[in-house]
């Protein structure tokens, strides 16, 4: 019986698809950067320059609440994915921004991937302790989360991660050291007093101070009336660099505590550049090694994926680098003697206490959303501040205008009725009826009705003559001579207008009985003013004005009518049968 063999795979071709599918799923480590600040202190700047992208400046800066980009960190030879960052970018302080970071940011998923930027302004010295207690507050209370038990797993290996960075901090030199056991066990000192006294959770921090350019610059915004303190103190001579070294020192003293960097940042591309060179050296932190069982040789510490080769620079004051694990308290009052690190570490422990709630509210705790600050304290570090800094704070914010809360309509209706009802004369419709207007001498009511005046309704008049309007009278009296008539002449006129309406309607009734009719008067024939009236025989006959022209014309055209009328009724009646020999006279 034959046996058929299977076909063996070639055990080359197998191993090479298990490495390629493994280097193909290695998953490209994730980092975050939380940019915390307030509005116009150059955030998108430092995103931008964080992310390699130019900035947009077509978009709104302040367009989301929490703005949110990423992009991938390569290699020098631009052909390898090393890491990939994504920035989120809180707008404001205000709780209605700052309650969206742990939706976006949970602390059991991001506490251990995350570093904090605090953007601070430099055109606004005075505000640098309180926006730092204020961001430092609410990152201490968004470690803390829920309180679970993961949670707290996650806080203590960042606590190890960042006391590992702190303890075995050396200065960047080309020549790399030999890591010995001996090395690795005289390296781990102890801290120095006030270095890493608070951030239980190992948060990486960097404290970034914008605009450095203008701490020395005599521009309009060095000032008292554009927001600056350049220009209170900048012609004292050596008292302005001592305000803004001590400023410093109080920064460098509050990052000692909390193992965070300082850093000033310009436009300049180089001081950007050397931030993003740290602050991804800061973000991927190793592990501190751990110790391999039943081995006496120490581990070998686990390499930076991201080197940071930069010194410190504590001198160049546009240009301040001081790298965590780098400064003490030694360092900081090397600048000024007088400086004393601790009473101001005392100060800000007080600012700080005062920050735990004594009770809870309505049984539970205070949440992120909250105001975590309290009125400054006498001998704390907001107060102390204001002494240094000094009480150039700027223009005074302009307060909004109170919101006006409109009546309802019918109340407000309700309330003033009793007085509308009182008084006539404030009736609103009153403003749409016509102001009376004087004719002739005589003055007509807009509220009169009837022969001697026009009735005015809101829309207009109705039921009177359209040649009774007070703008027909007006134009009439304008024809007529306007004011350089006097009252006399004008009572005259309307005189002599009653008799020829009298005359002209006898003159109709006697056409209609059979009379010779009138000759028709039209506006061509005017008489003029001046003239000789032919029936007077000589004597001068009185002017005739406009209206009494138009007068008599529309009578002529009334009797003109009323005469044909009467002239076809007597041709329609029957006539005596005429004959055709006449008698003889008799005399």
């Amino acid at each position: 019986m034959a046996t058929t063999s299977r076909p063996s795979s070639p055990t080359q071709d197998l191993w090479s698809s298990i490495l390629d599918s493994v280097s193909k799923s290695r998953s490209t480590p994730s980092k975050q950067i939380l940019i915390l600040g307030e509005p116009r202190t150059g955030k998108s700047t430092l995103a931008s320059a964080l992310l390699q992208k130019p900035l947009d400046l077509d978009r709104p800066k302040d367009d989301f609440a929490l703005g949110f980009d990423w992009a991938d960190v390569r290699d020098d030879t631009d052909e390898d994915t090393l890491a990939r960052i994504s920035i989120y970018t809180v707008q404001s302080s205000n709780p209605v921004h700052t309650s969206l970071i742990p939706q976006s940011l949970p602390p059991k998923s991001a506490l251990g991937n995350t570093l904090a930027m605090i953007v601070l302004d430099w055109t606004k010295p005075w505000t640098f302790v309180e926006q730092l207690e204020f961001w430092l507050r609410w990152i201490e209370r968004w470690a803390q989360g829920d309180g679970s038990r993961e949670l707290e797993v996650v806080r203590e290996e960042g606590k190890e991660k960042l006391l590992y960075h702190l303890q075995h901090y050396t200065e960047p030199t080309d020549e790399p050291l030999p890591m010995t056991t001996a090395t690795l066990a005289s390296s781990a000192l102890p801290l120095p007093a006030g270095t890493f006294t608070n951030n239980v959770a190992g948060i990486p921090i960097i404290v970034v101070c914008t605009k450095a350019d203008m701490i020395d610059d005599n521009s309009e915004i060095a000032g008292a009336g554009a927001g600056g303190m350049g220009g209170m103190v900048k012609s004292k001579g050596g008292e302005w660099e001592e305000r803004t070294d001590g400023v410093m020192q109080v920064l460098r003293t509050i990052c000692l505590k909390y193992g965070a960097a300082l850093f000033y940042s310009t436009q300049v591309p180089t001081t950007m550049a050397v931030l993003r060179q740290y602050a991804l050296h800061y973000l991927f932190l190793p592990s501190p090694p751990q110790p391999v069982i039943g081995s006496t040789d120490a581990p070998a510490p686990v390499r930076n994926l991201f080197k940071f080769n930069h010194p410190a620079n504590a001198l160049d004051r546009d240009r301040i680098v001081i790298p965590a694990g780098w400064d003490s308290w030694g360092k900081i009052k090397i600048l000024r003697d007088d400086f004393e690190p601790s009473r101001w570490a005392d100060a800000w422990e007080k600012d700080m206490d005062s920050f735990a709630p004594t009770r809870t509210v309505n049984g539970t705790a205070p949440t992120l959303g909250e105001s975590l600050l309290t009125p400054p304290i006498s001998g704390g570090a907001r107060a102390n501040f204001k002494v240094l800094v000094g009480s150039d704070r700027g223009p005074a914010a302009q307060s909004l205008p109170p919101i006006i809360k409109p009546v309802p309509e019918q109340v407000f209706l309700q309330q003033h009725y009793e007085t509308l009802a009182k008084d006539p004369a404030r009736d609103p419709r009153a403003s749409f009826r016509q102001p009376a207007v004087a004719v002739d001498g005589a003055s007509i009511s807009s509220s009169a009705s009837g022969a001697g005046g026009v009735g005015v309704g809101v829309v207009g008049p109705l039921g009177s003559s359209s040649f009774s309007l007070p703008s027909v009278e007006k134009a009439l009296v304008d024809m007529e001579g306007g004011p350089e008539l006097d009252r006399s002449t004008r009572l005259a006129d309307r005189d002599r207008l009653a008799a020829r309406t009298n005359t002209s309607g006898a003159a109709a009734r006697r056409e209609a009985r059979g009379g010779a009719p009138l000759q028709p008067l039209g506006i061509s024939q005017q008489v003029p003013r001046s003239g000789v009236s032919p029936t007077t025989g000589g004597s001068p006959a009185l002017p005739q004005s406009q209206h009494e022209q138009l007068q008599n014309f529309f009578n002529s055209l009334l009797s003109s009518r009323t005469g044909r009328g009467s002239g076809s009724g007597s041709a329609n009646a029957p006539s005596a049968p005429r004959n055709p020999n006449p008698p003889a006279d008799s005399s």
